[in-house]
């Protein structure tokens, strides 16, 4: 029996389907390119050494300088977008190297495609994982793109997710370190709190225990019982003495006592969570989503911290949110207001943002705070450029095309 075969119908049958997948592999839905991308690494000074709780304890010399890594990306159709991620103490030229490693894969890249994006920089790195200087590094890329991805929408970050609110109660943390006196303590808070900023919080976790409630009893004093107060221990205390303390602070009405242990001590934290009163917020100084999850699983916070620039941007950001969501944790995220203004107006439950002036210099731009909050401006995307100043502050650049 001889067998026909008939290969044109097929063919022809196939060429469409073939043709389709085809295009989609390359790119046929593309609707940018990425084309140009500049990392620049950038050192602030700040006007004061500032001393913690780390700081007392041996651990950390004071901090006299903050390290950024600024991502400026831009595409063929001529869009835009800026974002950066920052190191104290240590870390900023592992942040920028990394970047620089990483950065080529970027090029040719769809900007819409952020998580393609985040993963694809992740693997370009994977041999140092994904937590601490790789994430931070890829933090800066991933809100340029998210910076870029408002612009084009002419929305600012909060709408382009999907806000909440357009203004986010708001905190001081920069007038009250340890290495500042007690008086220039509670003129900062005075000063804080007629430019508009909604409550105060002080540092703790000095070597004679009587030393902090003694500065907190005076904090307390002027400020009055209405102002919201939070403490921040900075992870010097162990376990016994955060439960004396939590106890001791009862009295005060803290709105918080943040950071009492370790950052990794899920337990230690969970136990003083359902021990005291007073709620406990930690997370700063964790680097992945991963790490966050460890608390939120144990029941370790009732306030949770996270830092877009140390956990990968704002993709892994949003990723967060949706784990502390579950548990109904109220959001206070750490440092970078400039963008966790945004990230904090779109959680549903709720939030504070923790405001610093020590990134003033470098933007063009300035957040308006009134009435205890922080508001979202309609500038498009974070809202900000680059000063003058931060270009003269830039240690180095690396251009990719």
């Amino acid at each position: 029996m001889d067998v026909m075969t008939t290969t044109a119908p097929i063919s022809s049958a196939l060429s469409a389907p073939d043709a389709a997948i085809k295009a989609l592999a390359a790119g046929a839905a593309t609707q940018d390119r990425i084309d140009r991308v500049r990392l620049s690494s950038v050192t602030l000074p700040l006007k004061t050494p500032i001393s913690d709780a780390k700081v007392l304890t041996g651990r950390q010399k004071p901090m006299t300088e903050v390290a950024f890594l600024f991502a400026e990306i831009h595409t063929a159709d001529g869009h835009s977008g800026i974002g950066f991620s920052y190191s104290k103490r240590a870390g900023g030229p592992a942040q920028f190297a990394h970047a620089q490693e990483v950065a080529p894969v970027l090029i040719g890249e769809d900007p819409n495609d952020i998580a393609k994006i985040w993963t694809k920089l992740v693997w370009a790195g994977a041999s140092v994982g994904r937590s601490g200087v790789a994430t931070q590094a890829i933090a800066a890329v991933d809100i340029a793109l998210w910076d870029l991805k408002a612009k084009r929408a002419n929305l600012p970050i909060a709408k382009l997710i999907g806000s909440h609110r357009d203004s986010v109660p708001t905190y001081n943390t920069s007038g009250g370190f340890l290495h500042t006196p007690i008086e220039q303590v509670l003129e900062n808070a005075s000063a804080a709190l007629a430019a508009g900023i909604g409550g105060i919080k002080i540092k703790v976790g000095q070597p004679d225990w009587r030393t902090d409630i003694a500065r907190l009893e005076k904090v307390r004093e002027h400020l009055g019982d209405d102002v919201p107060l939070m403490v921040d221990a900075n992870q010097q205390w162990d376990r016994p003495t955060a439960m004396r303390m939590g106890r001791i602070l009862e009295k005060f009405n803290l709105v918080w006592i943040e950071e009492p242990l370790d950052a990794y001590d899920a337990e230690g934290h969970a136990h003083l969570a359902r021990a005291l009163d007073t709620s406990i917020a930690t997370g700063e100084m964790l680097a992945s989503v991963g790490e966050h999850q460890r608390l939120i699983d144990a029941d370790s916070v009732d306030i949770i911290q996270p830092d877009a620039p140390r956990i990968g941007g704002i993709t892994q950001f949003l990723k967060l949110c949706t784990l502390a969501e579950q548990k109904f944790l109220q959001l206070a995220p750490h440092f970078a207001m400039e963008i966790h203004l945004h990230l904090a107006a779109t959680y549903p439950h709720g939030v504070w943002v923790e405001h610093f002036d020590w990134l003033d210099p470098l933007f063009n731009e300035q957040l308006e705070i009134r009435d205890g909050r922080m508001h979202l401006s309609d500038r498009p995307g974070l809202g900000f450029t680059l000063s003058e100043q931060a270009r003269a502050w830039t240690v180095g650049t690396a251009d990719f095309t």
